[in-house]
This record gives structure tokens, sequence and C-alpha cells, in this order.
């Protein structure tokens, strides 16, 4: 008897991205925008066909991008079988309701999508709580669409208001799970306290930055160990903590999620107990990919996210990974030449703005002695000041 075979590998989902240029907003910076919606899509594990624009003075109440420019979306949705449409801001119930009747495909935000990219990557029971309470919170006023086939069914026997009652008992379900997550999330936190009160006695440094700039690859060459590293978006989800001994100062180091333009304000909130490492931390390691075209921005996303959570006034050391990467075209100082060696970005504009700055390759090991010289330093300084006693051992 012949045997049949089939084919269970699962197959690309292809998607079309869509942003609005509004008042203010450049073509440059709404390429950038996109171009990151790209990345987070390719996180997703979904490859990108094609990118639609539309420059409006606000973003469309009924359809996000007007009429018009639907039905253009729509043709080529249509015509080449595009799995799923993603834009570049969070919609509204009922403009995903308007997109989804229009284009007859899979819709997605840009807070959904992030969302969707945190539950893959959630390992611990902590992260994966914070998710589906974020996913629950993002859900619940949204339920109407997911029960309009109900709406049609007007009038006749038996059929009156089964559309409503059943999405009353879906968003009492969801709100008792919510409820239910957030004395979860309290009780892990109250541990993850207990934890950190163990630690006090040592000095704290906790990695920050913008989300791929190459935390998770700095505390691997730091602490010697083992944290997961990717080039995608968000591959670090569990703050990891490890102790680091310096010549003789010994130290707890930290790596957290990156952070991005536009994180759904429901991550934020559900991820605050996992940025305690950050707000109780001595020091702040902020890392910056200096090969990106746009890293000022980042570097502001960042320290607005760091006033969000309450850790604005840490003790701050900038180190500007990558610049085995940089393109000094790419950038546009006003008085100053572009730095291409070591010495010239020591003296450049970055470091004048950003003190203490330190440049470095973590892939590539260039001048991380003298990042670790500077992190020793300023954690010895804290330890001397803590416990004066210890000054023997320096």
């Amino acid at each position: 008897m012949k045997q049949k075979f089939y084919d269970t590998a699962v197959k690309q989902e292809r998607a079309v991205l869509v942003g609005v240029i509004t008042q203010g907003e450049t073509d440059e910076q709404a390429k950038e925008y996109l171009e990151e919606l790209e990345f987070l899509v390719a996180t997703a594990g979904a490859e990108t066909v094609k990118t639609f624009t539309q420059k409006l003075q606000k973003p469309d109440r009924a359809t996000f991008v007007g009429s018009g420019r639907l039905e253009d979306i729509k043709a080529y949705v249509t015509a080449e079988e595009i799995d799923m449409v993603v834009f570049d801001d969070e919609l509204t119930p009922s403009q995903l309701r308007n997109i989804e009747n229009e284009l007859q495909v899979k819709i997605l935000d840009r807070n959904n999508l992030i969302l969707d990219i945190f539950a893959g990557r959630a390992q611990s029971a902590q992260a994966k709580s914070q998710v589906e309470l974020a996913q629950l919170q993002y859900l619940l006023p949204r339920l109407t669409r997911l029960w309009t086939h109900l709406e049609r069914q007007k009038g006749g026997i038996g059929m009156r208001g089964p559309g409503e009652s059943q999405i009353e008992t879906d968003r009492r379900l969801i709100l008792n799970k919510i409820s239910l997550l957030k004395d979860k999330l309290k009780q892990i936190d109250r541990q993850n306290e207990t934890q950190r009160k163990n630690r006090t006695q040592m000095v704290r440094v906790a990695l920050v930055g913008y989300t791929n700039v190459g935390k998770s690859t700095i505390m691997n060459m730091i602490s010697k160990s083992e944290v997961f590293a990717e080039n995608k978006l968000f591959a670090t989800l569990d703050t990891t903590v490890r102790k680091v001994v310096i010549e003789n100062v010994p130290f707890l180091l930290s790596d957290t999620v990156g952070f991005i333009r536009k994180l759904p304000h429901q991550l934020v909130e559900c991820f605050k107990s996992t940025l305690d490492e950050v707000r109780e931390a001595d020091i702040l390691i902020h890392v910056v990919d200096i090969s990106h075209h746009n890293f000022e921005d980042q570097i502001s996303t960042v320290n607005e996210t760091l006033k969000d959570i309450g850790a604005i006034d840490k003790k701050v050391i900038t180190v500007f990974n990558k610049i085995d990467a940089f393109k000094p075209e790419q950038h546009q100082a006003e008085e100053q030449q572009e730095p291409i060696t070591l010495h010239d970005f020591k003296n450049s504009w970055m470091a004048k703005n950003n003190s203490p700055a330190i440049f470095i390759s973590a892939t590539q090991k260039e001048n991380i002695e003298e990042f670790r010289s500077l992190l020793y330093e300023e954690v010895k300084a804290i330890h001397t000041a803590r416990y004066p006693y210890d000054q023997l051992l320096y």
C-alpha cells in the first residue's frame, strides 16, 4: 500500500503595511517608522510584500486611511492574495471593524502585533501572565467585532439578542480572568521583591536601551553567561540577573526588556513590576546602537520610558555599541566632522552630550577593557560610599 506524505510546513504569511503621514511628520520619518514595523512583522514570522502610505492631517475616523486609499489597498490585497494587513498605529474598535469588513483579511495594528511577538517570546510564568493580561486588556473594548455575524441576525423567533448576551458573557469572563491575572502578578511581584531585598547589599547595575541594540550580547560578555541574544526585536522579555566581579568589586548586572517607539500602554503597565530592576538599580547602562541612522530618536524614546517608570534620575553610563557598523554618511553633525576612529568618537558631539560615554563593539570585542574599567570605577565609587570599611580592599 502506497504511503501518503503530507507537507506539514507552515506557510509564511504575506503582509501589507499601512501608515499615515500626519501633519508635522516628514516622509523620512514615515519611512523609518514603516521599516521598524517591517522588522516587527519579520520578527513575528511574516513577510512584507508591499507598503502603502497616505498623507492626512490626522487618521480618518472611519477607515484610518480614507475610503479611496482603502479601495487601493483592497484591490492589491485581493489581486495578490495577501494574508494580512498591518497598520502602524493603534486602530479604534470601529476602524478595525470597518477595515475588516472592507478588506476581508486579517487586520492587525501595531499594538496587536507587538503583543503577539511578546506572547511568542514569553518564557517565565511572570512574563506569560503579563503578556496575557495585556492581550486581554487590549481585547476587551474590541469584543464586538468578534460577534458581527450575530448582529446580522435581526428578528426571528429565538434569534433576538444572542450577540449582545454572548458579548456580555465574554466580557464578564475576560474581566474575571484579568482580575485573576492581576492577583497572580501581585503574588509574583511580592516574591520578586523578597528576592531583591536579599540582594540589596550589593551594587546593582541594569542594562537598558531600545530593542535590538545589543544589551544581551553585552550581558553575556560582561557576566560570561549565556543569555539568549538574537538579531530580532524583543529577543529578551524576562529580566536576567547575574553576579559579576570586576577585579575585586562584586555587583549585580540585570538585562531587561528593550523599549520601542509607541510601546503599547498595556505592556508598559503590565511590565512595570519587571522593570523594578531598572527603578531600583544604582547605575543604568544605556546601550545605544550607534549604527542606526536615527539613534538620537531612540535615545529620546528610552529616556521618555525611563521617565514614565520613575527611573530618569539614575546614574547613567551611555554605551555606544556597534561602532564597527557605524556609517558617517548616515548622520549629519552641524559643527563637527563625523567620527571614524575611536579617538574621533571620544571627542565627538556624542561623547560630549552623553557623559560619561564609552564606544564599543560587543560582537568584535572592541574597546571592551576600557568599558570594564569605567564600569569598575563607577561601581567602586558607590560601593566605597556605601561600605567605607571595605576600602582596604582597593
